[in-house]
């Protein structure tokens, strides 16, 4: 990779942040239609789950090797577990809000989803940064 690449520039590793994201999504959508249409996964649920685990293995290879480059150094299992972890809090805590926001408190639940969405990401870009992948 190049330089310009594993750049630690702010701005460069936020947009490194986003296209990793988007491509775990990808990832996870293809397989996820895959899963439906090709192979005839009778369970829409149990379909997206099989490609959740091919969205998240995505995203932390994409994180450990491009979006935080430097700590492709260190052991990966740390990674693994700690990655997991932050995942599986960001998941509750999308589960949280849009409980709140949609089920207690009434309001529209595509709201809540781009507040919690917003704030997974976030919580997910700072995890990574200074938890997962910290160099």
């Amino acid at each position: 990779m190049s330089a310009t690449a594993t750049s630690s520039h702010p701005r460069a590793e936020l947009i490194r942040f986003i296209v990793n994201g988007l491509v775990a999504t990808a990832v996870h959508f293809v397989v996820l239609t895959v899963n439906l249409k090709v192979l005839g996964f009778g369970s829409a649920g149990l379909a997206n789950l099989v490609a959740a685990v091919f969205g998240i293995t995505t995203s932390f290879l994409g994180s450990r090797f491009y979006v935080f480059a430097g700590s492709a150094q260190q052991a990966w299992m740390p990674q693994v577990v700690k990655f997991s972890g932050l995942y599986a809090v960001a998941a509750v805590l999308h589960g949280l809000v849009l409980w709140a926001w949609t089920d207690r408190l009434g309001l529209d639940y595509r709201i809540g989803f781009v507040i919690a969405t917003g704030m997974q990401v976030s919580l997910s870009y700072l995890g990574n940064k200074f938890l997962v992948f910290k160099s």
